[in-house]
């Protein structure tokens, strides 16, 4: 299993109505409005990073008001 924060850019007022879309998808485990320079902090999983991948790609960029996202994989040291 790999898990993975990503933090997001939106549009400005688009922050909520983001954070809202996203918790919906699969994979992710929870997303969150925050202030800072990221509107949005998600945390997702998969299978692999792949699968990772995939979500972050074809499902959260997908989201409207989306303008960037960066992506953090968890690791244990």
């Amino acid at each position: 299993m790999v898990q993975a924060y990503i933090l997001i850019q939106t549009e400005v007022g688009k922050a909520a109505a983001v954070a809202r879309e996203i918790a919906g998808i699969t994979g992710v485990k929870l997303a969150e409005d925050v202030t800072g320079p990221y509107d949005v902090i998600v945390r997702a999983e998969a299978n692999n990073v792949d699968e990772l991948g995939k979500l972050v790609v074809a499902q959260i960029q997908a989201v409207e008001g989306i303008t960037r996202t960066l992506t953090c994989p968890i690791v244990h040291i």
